[in-house]
């Protein structure tokens, strides 16, 4: 039997085309119904690395950071709901909704890795966030999803203070960044062959399908 196919996912808990670019990817890996010849490993990103703790009001950054108007992000939002559910995700853009602080999420879905619950709590935080208007920065909020996954919570968060643990995920954020990750998702199989973008189902089918 082959090795299994790794699969290194860079992404960020609010990035809502890692959430698609996922789903594309579950999809491919199901139909080819070999589930069980893949790993998935989630790598550090973060969209907004010097966000403050009370994060920004969502529009307000997204024209700062892009300059897109209020037009503009409408109609993306618009377009973002409409391919969300095609892939039966839900994303629910509210008035003050607004960008968070991720580098916490990131320190605890590596710490799910160890248990092999890193796609639950990926999954569980960004559904937080887009589909249930929760601030994913918040202690509370980290605390009930990892519990939702069925981790240990109170172990979890001790790792949010733990200096090795939060230079791990700086270290890992670095490694991606030199090999040339300026956007996610990013998902790069066997160290090898990557793609950036939420690309269609049938893209991953055939870099996939060299692998079986």
């Amino acid at each position: 039997m082959k090795e299994k196919i790794k699969i290194d996912i860079v992404s960020d808990v609010v990035c809502p085309w890692c959430t698609i670019g996922y789903k594309h990817l579950e999809k491919a890996i199901a139909e080819l119904g070999i589930e069980d010849q893949v790993e998935i490993e989630w790598q550090p990103f973060e969209l907004n690395p010097y966000m403050p703790e009370d994060g920004q009001d969502l529009e307000e950054h997204i024209a700062e950071k892009y300059g897109a108007t209020s037009q503009q992000q409408e109609a993306s939002k618009q377009n973002m709901i409409a391919v969300g559910a095609k892939v039966d995700f839900t994303f629910d853009y509210f008035e003050g909704m607004r960008m968070v602080n991720t580098f916490d999420a990131h320190v605890l879905l590596e710490y799910a890795r160890k248990f092999d619950k890193q796609t639950a709590l990926k999954m569980r935080l960004t559904t937080a966030f887009f589909s249930e208007r929760k601030d994913v920065s918040q202690l509370d909020i980290l605390e009930k999803a990892l519990l939702d996954v069925g981790l240990n919570a109170e172990e979890a968060l001790t790792e949010l203070t733990d200096e090795k643990a939060r230079e791990a995920v700086k270290t890992k954020k670095e490694y991606w960044q030199k090999m040339g990750v300026t956007s996610v998702p990013t998902i790069v199989f066997n160290k090898t062959d990557g793609v950036t973008g939420a690309q269609p189902i049938e893209v991953f089918k055939n870099i996939l399908n060299e692998y079986i």
